[in-house]
């Protein structure tokens, strides 16, 4: 074994210290950007790309989960090295390759509704910009299935100037959902609920002449079926998706936050329309995805969404998040 002196050491940084100070400069600038946020993957016959609106920042937890013990918030998310006074959404849209159609579940807040667009910051809306750098365009989109018609999941059906985004698309949405975010009548409660109206509104009607009215448990187009789990909104759904002997539930907003609403999927939400329907079809759900094991992408969980619900020892359940293959399309 090779002896190293104190003697060696000196005479090794007197050498060092020799060198020409020019050839240590060699740090290059920083690039301050970020790479287009999508990713791709097989399922079954099927190529699936969940594609990034952004995150959106809710802010303190607390009011999010008004009926809920802030100490126990706060220790939730410490426990999982989370930040205990912000909490923080992703936004994951899929978009479905059948070899016959180009599906789009939801759309992200878009750009539709000016300064309202940016309720939650400039975060979000960045579906389309993304949509485009995976190498898809708008005029590709052949349906946009809905999971509910609240401002993050359909604000970009169309552009400021009420444009169609996705002029060759039909739009599949609940009839419950579709009646009560165009209602007038509805605009009460919260002060967001004037804002969400009249943007569901501007959206939806642009594709009046275009609508696929969901229902539970129909097919709304092969592979592809509708499963009721209304709370969230009157008319949410969760989708099944299957391909060969694959499958993958696209569960919406069924849970907004991947500790808080799966380790107490009982607890309130503020932005649910009925918050103690929304959690009991929240559990109904949530039960059946960890019993079956099935393969989940879920919108607002961290990106990109996918992975699995697994029981927790103290009754709830814990997000188990699939290993991204950045290798190969699986």
């Amino acid at each position: 074994m090779t002896q190293v002196t104190r003697r060696g050491l000196l005479a090794g940084a007197a050498a060092l210290a020799a060198l020409p100070a020019g050839i240590s400069h060699a740090a290059a600038p920083f690039r301050n950007t970020l790479p287009p946020a999508w990713h791709r993957f097989h399922f079954g016959d099927y190529e699936a790309t969940v594609i990034s609106d952004g995150r959106l920042p809710l802010g303190k937890p607390e009011p999010a989960f008004p009926a809920s013990p802030p100490q126990e918030i706060n220790g939730l998310l410490q426990d999982n090295f989370l930040p205990p006074d912000a909490a923080t959404l992703e936004q994951n849209v899929l978009v479905l390759n059948t070899g016959r159609q180009l599906i789009l579940f939801d759309t992200g807040m878009g750009e539709s509704m000016g300064a309202d667009s940016k309720m939650f910051g400039p975060t979000t809306g960045k579906m389309l910009a993304n949509m485009r750098a995976a190498g898809i365009e708008p005029e590709q989109i052949d349906l946009v299935v809905l999971t509910h018609a609240h401002c993050d999941h359909c604000w970009a059906l169309v552009d400021a100037q009420g444009n169609r985004t996705f002029p060759n698309a039909q739009v599949a949405v609940s009839e419950a959902d579709l009646k009560y975010w165009t209602d007038d009548n509805n605009k009460r409660g919260p002060a967001f609920m004037t804002s969400f109206i009249e943007g569901a509104k501007k959206n939806l009607s642009a594709y009046r002449d275009r609508m696929v009215m969901v229902r539970d448990e129909q097919e709304v187009t092969p592979g592809v079926v509708a499963l009721s789990t209304p709370g969230h909104t009157v008319g949410h759904h969760c989708y099944a998706i299957r391909s060969g002997n694959q499958m993958m539930m696209n569960t919406g907003d069924l849970a907004h936050h991947h500790v808080l609403l799966l380790r107490k999927p009982l607890w309130e939400f503020s932005f649910d329309t009925d918050p103690k329907q929304s959690a009991q079809s929240r559990s109904r759900m949530l039960d059946r995805l960890a019993t079956d094991r099935t393969p989940v992408l879920s919108y607002h969980f961290p990106w990109p969404g996918l992975g699995h619900v697994s029981r927790h020892s103290d009754g709830g359940y814990d997000w188990v998040a699939a290993p991204m293959d950045l290798s190969t399309l699986g």
